[in-house]
């Protein structure tokens, strides 16, 4: 498939499979509207410059991103996927060179009924891989809950049918409390949704938010996120790093409760383990001290989270590492939801190797 660009900087600087460009219509209309207002100054009132060397991975070098590992979580595009169906959010995926894509629900909206055969088609026509899935973890008031507690078959059984290597929660282990022995628990429960996705050939992963990093409230030294690690089977549970979620929780729980300090690094987490760590959430944020997370959503590229870094540290310092992660654009809350997606793309793929990270 080829298109003619609509846009030739855009062309330009997106470069996959030579079919970038932008949609034709009110959807061009709305995308080349807001690459005008990049080029006239930057988006959120900031630069790329934050003293993060940001700008410096633009250019000649290797690569930062690995060939075919871009997907998007498409909670980000829930707006677009409720309103127009997901046949035109996936070929605005498959311009703005996308790979992979994330579940958050299989369900159109409007645009009406889709079968999930229908919906495994309609990616691979627009050479998009699903490689994932969010559901619920637990709705222990609702036996008929689509989540892994009320309806574990009936939710591999659909994983399966969209031919997913992955399937997981975003949902944190809070079914029981947070306790030392409440998140043993939800471990134990982690464990019997990892055996039984294993046996369809899937991974069974959890996707974090800051919470998972506090401390339990019975043992208040004690890191939640690793009893999590400690006690889920390493060949059963696998993690889904939300990058801008681990650095809020660097912010919010780098002391403990009586102002004891207790730093961590997340990419340390994927370091020492880095075959945990299949699928990572790229989200970024603008550094704010006076927020809770200390830190603002906004575009990738647009923040102060160093992703040039971060996934050169991870895809160079691990074995299989631009062969075995693979790397989800999201945004909770987008402005403009395909023009979070095609910048998201612009700026991963144009991060070059260079002095910062190698």
């Amino acid at each position: 498939m080829s298109r003619t660009p609509k846009d030739p900087e855009l062309a330009r600087r997106l470069s996959r499979r030579n079919i970038l460009g932008v949609a034709a219509g009110a959807t061009a209309a709305t995308l080349l509207s807001g690459a005008a207002a990049q080029a006239s100054g930057p988006s959120n009132g900031h630069s790329h410059s934050h003293g993060h060397s940001h700008g410096d991975g633009h250019g000649k070098g290797r690569p930062v991103l690995p060939t075919g590992r871009l997907g998007i979580q498409l909670y980000s595009l829930r707006d677009k996927v409720s309103t127009l169906g997901f046949a035109p959010v996936f070929a605005e995926l498959e311009e703005y060179g996308y790979d992979e894509i994330e579940f958050a629900g299989y369900t159109q909206g409007s645009a009406g009924a889709i079968t999930l055969a229908q919906l495994k088609k309609l990616a691979r026509d627009h050479g998009l891989n699903p490689i994932g899935s969010h559901v619920g973890y637990y709705d222990d008031n609702n036996p008929g809950a689509y989540t892994f507690a009320q309806n574990l078959d009936k939710v591999l059984d659909d994983a399966a049918a969209l031919g997913l290597k992955h399937i997981g929660t975003a949902s944190g282990p809070f079914r029981y409390g947070s306790t030392v022995d409440g998140w043993k628990r939800a471990a134990e429960d982690f464990n019997t949704y990892g055996a039984e996705a294993r046996k369809r050939g899937m991974k069974f992963y959890q996707h974090n938010h800051a919470e998972e990093f506090s401390f339990a409230t019975d043992q208040p030294k004690v890191r939640l996120y690793d009893v999590l690690l400690a006690e889920t089977d390493p060949d059963l549970v696998y993690l889904e790093m939300d990058i801008y979620w681990a650095f809020c929780a660097q912010f919010r729980f780098g002391k403990r409760a009586d102002g004891t300090p207790a730093p961590f690094n997340p990419i340390d987490y994927v370091l020492k383990q880095p075959h945990r760590y299949p699928l990572f959430h790229v989200k970024d944020g603008t550094r704010n001290d006076a927020a809770r997370d200390g830190y603002d959503m906004t575009d990738v590229g647009d923040g102060d989270i160093d992703y040039k870094n971060f996934l050169n540290r991870v895809t160079t310092r691990t074995r299989q590492g631009r062969t075995y992660h693979h790397w989800q654009t999201e945004h909770d809350n987008p402005v403009e939801s395909f023009a979070f997606a095609r910048k998201s793309s612009e700026h991963l793929h144009s991060l070059r190797t260079g002095r910062c990270g190698d």
